[in-house]
């Protein structure tokens, strides 16, 4: 009986308990940009548990008081700034610096590699995933470009690959999650098989100091990180959907991800589907796309001594290639050049994509582990990824459903790093490893394979050293590889003969660097960095048809290794946080600098006539400026310039260097409209775009002439709705506003058709 009373009266005493409880918890901080670290004055700051906003002060800070032990999410949102939503528990007063994006255009002052903010020399531009949602019906090569000193080589409406200060292909190295990205990356027409909604932060290095990293980055290097995921315990995600008028393309995605202290979890997906192209005069048959791409991200044990994690990628592509740029005879291939419209173009729009077309499954397996102890970290990670390609060509007796190219990469990748901070200020990293690739014909194709069999074994090992005095910032490094290309080809002459060849290459990188603050306005960097290059196998070994770009490409297996000596020297200057000019200049020479030569007499095959180009060698020299400028002469109202100048010279033989991007100068304008209702974030902006003709040639050098000097007006508005917890995010872009017609010179089917026209994206962002 007694217990019974006992219970009663705890059941009766329990909601005086909870109204003597104290709460006198204070939640104090501070909202900086942060890029600048200048303060967000006025910031808005809202706490979900308890329904409460506050508004900063002119200096960024603002305080909550007399709070309860909870949980909660925390919002806060800016003029012309995305809004940032994060987890926070607290259970004593806290003290909290939330940073927002508000200078995008800066975000080379930091580089974010997903698992922190280091001081680097390294020269570099990165996109947060805001920008990257923004970007996100783009190709990787195209939602980069809008970095300084970044340019596009296309192969007509759907393939697209990064250039980096004038350098393509194997020269760029790379890496999805810190795996150096395995594929048949070696043509103009082979993108990168990356779906850029995987991706937290994506950053382009444009100077030398990336000899952490494996990969033959001559020309500089693309990270692409997924980022770590919070402790946030709830179920959390973004669902994306996006319909393009040109094409009308379809992109859906949908993003779920689950935090802890032990266990996190994070899932995305994504499905495209665009159909024929069009130019602003005709359209560009058989050019559709469809896309089938998922990633899995797994973080264990975040709280024991050793860390793990697992990720896996699967991307899944069919890409159709433009009907008239193969064409069956020479008289027809010489008209196709001087053609206004490609043959075989129908004036009526179709999702079918036949032959010729590209086929492409990528598929990468990454298991890490880490040890941080102190100021001192260990990285083990070990990957394998497999890439089927296969090339369908337009064929007789009914036989385009056989592909044409049939090939298998396997490659195997593992990695050990270590890195110490030292109470002095100096910083020591240094990693070995070791990859496999086995690339094999498949037996289906009844044609000579333009790449043939092969296995390759790279060993490498690099040391940094860095150190932070006062205003100095200076770091010195080496890498060195060690390489191993085993080769089955057939020989290109009657009778057909198995050859086996062997090349071993030693390739040494140095680089040295050093930053310094010479005032609270001006910071100056300097770089200089050497680094060597081993040919790559279709360099050496390419001979027949590359469909995807309809030429036909033949190596040359006697081609050495590249040499290069690249020095970058830049400045940043800022004004009061409302002007800030950075300028990037570079000087490159590579001896022994491999390119694609032109041949001037087209050849006839059996598959058609087709553009044929040599791999050839030469001493080159590329110099160019990268130049920046953004002002803000109120909080609502943006400026930013960006200007890339390029000159490439073959020293050689005294002639300009092909295939250079061509000098340009882009005007970004945008206005940010205060909150109103319900809207936040409503932001209207203004680009125009020209790349001016390429100067830098000589008649003859090319089938046709560089195109002349065009501009593009792209216009987009973008808003937001706060639902409480969720948000839903709203934008129109416009692209080639005018319906230009032109041709890119960096398009490889510029020989046949003119660029695309008009393209009016709707997205439809939803976060909850």
């Amino acid at each position: 009986m007694w217990k019974s009373n006992k219970i009663l009266l705890l059941f009766f005493l329990l909601p005086l308990v909870g109204k003597g409880q104290k709460c006198t918890i204070s939640i104090h901080g501070r909202a900086l940009d942060e890029i600048t670290k200048a303060p967000l004055p006025f910031a808005n700051i809202y706490l979900e548990n308890g329904k409460i906003g506050v508004i900063a002060d002119e200096e960024g800070y603002f305080a909550f008081d007399n709070l309860c032990a909870d949980t909660t999410h925390i919002r806060i949102s800016h003029v012309s700034c995305e809004p940032l939503r994060v987890f926070l528990a607290y259970k004593n007063d806290t003290v909290l610096t939330l940073f927002l994006h508000h200078h995008e255009e800066l975000m080379d002052e930091i580089l974010v590699h997903g698992k922190s903010t280091d001081q680097s020399i390294q020269n570099s531009g990165t996109l947060d995933k805001d920008v990257i949602n923004q970007r996100s019906d783009q190709n990787l090569a195209d939602a980069i470009s809008e970095i300084s000193g970044v340019s596009v080589l296309h192969t007509g409406a759907g393939i697209s690959k990064p250039v980096i200060h004038g350098l393509y292909g194997n020269r760029i190295g790379l890496l999805n999650n810190g795996v150096a990205q395995a594929g048949q990356q070696w043509g103009n027409d082979h993108a990168p098989e990356i779906d850029v909604f995987s991706a937290d932060h994506i950053s382009v290095i444009k100077g030398v100091s990336s000899l952490a990293y494996a990969g033959n980055s001559l020309g500089g290097l693309v990270l692409i990180e997924p980022g770590e995921i919070g402790n946030d315990p709830h179920i959390h995600g973004t669902t994306n959907y996006i319909y393009e008028t040109n094409g009308k393309g379809h992109t859906a995605n949908l993003s779920l991800e689950k935090g802890g202290d032990s266990k996190s979890m994070r899932v995305t997906g994504t499905l495209k589907n665009t159909g024929d192209r069009n130019t602003p005069d005709y359209f560009l048959n058989n050019t559709g796309k469809i896309e089938e791409n998922a990633s899995l991200q797994l973080e264990l044990d975040k709280n024991k001594t050793w860390n793990k994690s697992f990720y896996f990628s699967s991307f899944n592509a069919t890409i159709g290639i433009l009907r008239g740029a193969h064409i069956g005879n020479l008289t027809d291939l010489a008209q196709s050049f001087e053609r206004e419209i490609p043959f075989f173009t129908e004036e009526e729009f179709s999702r079918e994509i036949e032959a010729p077309k590209q086929r492409v499954n990528h598929q990468l397996l990454k298991v890490s582990l880490r040890r941080k102890s102190g100021q001192q970290i260990i990285d083990a990670d070990y990957s394998i990824q497999l890439n089927d390609r296969k090339e369908f060509d337009v064929r007789r007796s009914g036989r385009s459903d056989t592909p044409a190219l049939s090939l298998r990469q396997l490659s195997q990748q593992a990695n050990l790093r270590f890195q110490k901070s030292f109470v002095n200020g100096s910083f020591l990293q240094s990693g070995l490893t070791g990859n496999f690739t086995d690339n094999t014909n498949q037996p289906e194709t009844g044609i000579l394979p333009l790449i043939p069999d092969y296995n390759q074994f790279d060993e490498s090992a690099f040391i940094i050293f860095q150190k932070e005095e006062d205003k100095l910032l200076y770091e010195i490094g080496g890498r060195l590889n060690l390489s191993q290309l085993n080769v089955v080809t057939i020989t290109r002459e009657l009778p057909r003969e198995i050859e086996r060849f062997s090349h071993q290459f030693t390739n040494t990188s140095v680089s040295a660097g050093l930053k310094y603050n010479l005032n609270s306005a001006i910071t100056l960097n300097a770089n200089l960095g050497y680094v060597q290059r081993p040919p790559a196998i279709n360099e050496l070994y390419s001979f027949g048809l590359h469909q995807g770009v309809s030429s036909i490409e033949i190596g040359n297996n006697q081609l050495l290794k590249e040499n290069s000596l690249k020095s970058t020297l830049s400045t940043d200057f800022k004004l009061k946080d409302k002007l800030f000019m950075q300028a990037l200049f570079y000087t490159q020479f590579i001896n022994d600098y491999i390119y694609l030569q032109p041949n001037p007499v087209p050849d006839l095959t059996i598959r058609g006539a087709f553009p044929v180009f040599e791999y050839n060698q030469t001493n080159a020299r590329l110099l160019g400026l990268d130049a920046l400028l953004s002002y803000e002469p109120i909080e609502k109202i943006r400026y930013i310039g960006k200007l890339s100048l390029l000159k490439g010279d073959d020293l050689s033989n005294g002639l300009p260097l092909v295939y250079m991007p061509s000098n340009n100068i882009q005007n970004d304008f945008s206005y940010s409209f205060s909150d109103f209702g319900v809207f936040n974030n409503t932001q209207v902006s203004m680009q125009w775009k020209t790349f001016f003709e390429q100067k830098n040639y000589v008649e003859g050098q090319d089938f046709v002439a560089p195109p002349p000097t065009y501009s593009l007006l792209s216009a987009s508005v973008h808003t937001a709705i706060n639902l409480h917890k969720n948000a839903l995010h709203f934008s129109v872009k416009i692209d080639n506003l005018m319906d230009t017609a032109y041709r890119d010179y960096l398009n490889r089917q510029r020989y046949f058709s003119d660029e695309l026209g008009r393209n009016i994206s709707f997205r439809v962002n939803w976060e909850f």
